[in-house]
This record gives C-alpha cells, structure tokens and sequence, in this order.
C-alpha cells in the first residue's frame, strides 16, 4: 500500500483535488440520487471487489490495477465528503451573516 502511495502520489492528488471539486459542486446542484436498489447492489459491488483486493483473488498486474483503484476511489470519496462539508460551511456561514448581496436600491 505505501508503495501504491509512494509511486502513484500524483495520480491519488488528482484523485482527491477531483473529488474536491465534485464534492463542492453537488450541494450546489443537487440532481437526482440513484435509487436504493442501485446503490445497495453499487455497495455489493465494492464491497466484493474490497474482499477480492484483501484476500489477493486477483492475481498479477490486474490485481495491481484493482488495489490502485480502490485506492484511487477511497482518495476520490474521501475529497468528495470534504468539499461538500466545506461548501456547507461556506453556504451556511453566509445564510447566517445575511450574506446576500443584494443593494437595497439606493443609487451612489
């Protein structure tokens, strides 16, 4: 795991700055969800790949590619979560100062 950390840094930065990014735009523009049952067979699915990186059912260069991805996808999540905790902050800062920037019609 170091060694995917020591070697592959730029491509996990850009995994996380990604996942900054996505995490900022969705409180802003919240689209539809997927459904339940799409995201309990979608956590199946990762989870059964996370069992499969673990136990080495994958062997060789695919089962490189598949601990890189997990990787890669955790780094992405992980960002996800901190910009969308970040931009709630922001949002909700300026909600509650009155942020709104608005002229009260007066001319200068």
């Amino acid at each position: 795991m170091v060694y995917l950390a020591g070697f592959h840094w730029v491509w996990l930065i850009v995994s996380l700055l990604l996942g900054l990014a996505m995490g900022w735009i969705a409180v802003v523009h919240r689209g539809r969800g997927v459904s339940k049952p799409t995201a309990r067979w979608l956590s199946a699915l990762v989870l059964a790949l996370i069992v499969a990186a673990f136990m080495h059912v994958v062997p060789g260069r695919f089962g490189y590619w598949l601990d890189l991805g997990l990787v890669m996808l955790g780094v992405y999540l992980a960002g996800c979560a901190a910009g969308s905790w970040l931009r709630e902050g922001v949002v909700s800062r300026q909600a509650a100062s009155g942020g709104s920037t608005e002229h009260s019609g007066e001319t200068l």
